[in-house]
């Protein structure tokens, strides 16, 4: 019945320390073996979860920049949508980034506007690791997504800044309380998990999702199985009541749900 598994990493299947978990690998190199595919889907760079990939020992494809990139198994990118690079010139200008920690994906490196050395811990499996750019005078090519981080309150004006100024131009979306992150319009999880769906030949029927924050919406609501986690925004719970709730990323909580559906 099941074909393939699509799980988001922070929040879901990474523990709270943003690494992956022996239990968590082991439970996912089983169903490997037994025949399921799987689709990791963050809001993280590629070049960042194609470590995280090596550490679970899995053939996964990889949704990356919540669905503005897609590569396959084989490091082969077989899908890619950027801002515009007028957009992206004008996010990156201090009227939007004044007051918080403002990144750009590209396709192979990440640009921060000034160091900020908390944002490594969130990479340790990988070692993926910025560099500092002069951001408000780039020229806004290759732009996959454009992240902002700050506390909370901040963030949430900068969010009714930004759908006031660009409406349905861009795609914006939280995938945690600090950051705001921002793609092109067309831009989802949900629709990048339709490019995987197509390319295995795997109706939504045959697949599972995993989530816990609002960027995670679309790909909960194309799956045709999908699970919240225990620890899930409760913005993302109120918009999905019908969607079950498992245990908690910090309890292995994917891993112990998969194990039960499955009879490991």
């Amino acid at each position: 019945m099941y074909q393939l598994i699509a799980t988001d990493l922070d929040g879901t299947l990474l523990s709270p320390d943003h690494t992956v978990s022996p239990y968590t690998a082991e439970t996912l190199r089983q169903l490997e073996n037994r025949g399921l595919r799987f689709a990791i889907a963050t809001g993280r760079h590629y070049c960042d979860v194609r470590g995280i990939r090596d550490v679970l020992g899995i053939r996964a494809y990889l949704i990356t920049s919540n669905g503005a990139r897609v590569h396959d198994p084989d490091n082969h990118q077989i899908h890619a949508e950027n801002i515009e690079p007028q957009l992206a010139r004008e996010l990156c200008q201090p009227e939007f980034s004044q007051g918080t920690s403002i990144s750009l994906y590209l396709d192979q490196e990440w640009l921060i506007g000034a160091p900020y050395e908390r944002m490594l811990t969130y990479h340790q499996d990988s070692g993926f690791a910025y560099t500092v750019a002069d951001l408000p005078n780039y020229h806004g090519e290759d732009v996959a997504k454009v992240l902002y981080v700050a506390e909370h309150e901040h963030l949430l004006g900068l969010e009714d800044k930004l759908r006031d100024r660009y409406g349905d131009e861009l795609y914006i979306t939280f995938s945690a309380l600090d950051c705001l992150e921002v793609m092109a319009p067309t831009v989802s999880k949900g629709h990048a998990l339709t490019v995987v769906m197509g390319e295995l030949g795997v109706p939504a029927t045959a697949c599972i999702a995993f989530g816990d924050n609002l960027n995670d919406l679309e790909m909960l609501e194309t799956a045709g199985h999908p699970f919240l986690m225990g620890n899930a925004n409760p913005k993302l719970v109120a918009q999905l009541p019908q969607v079950p709730q498992i245990g908690r990323n910090s309890e292995a909580g994917v891993a112990q749900h998969l194990r039960q559906l499955f009879g490991l």
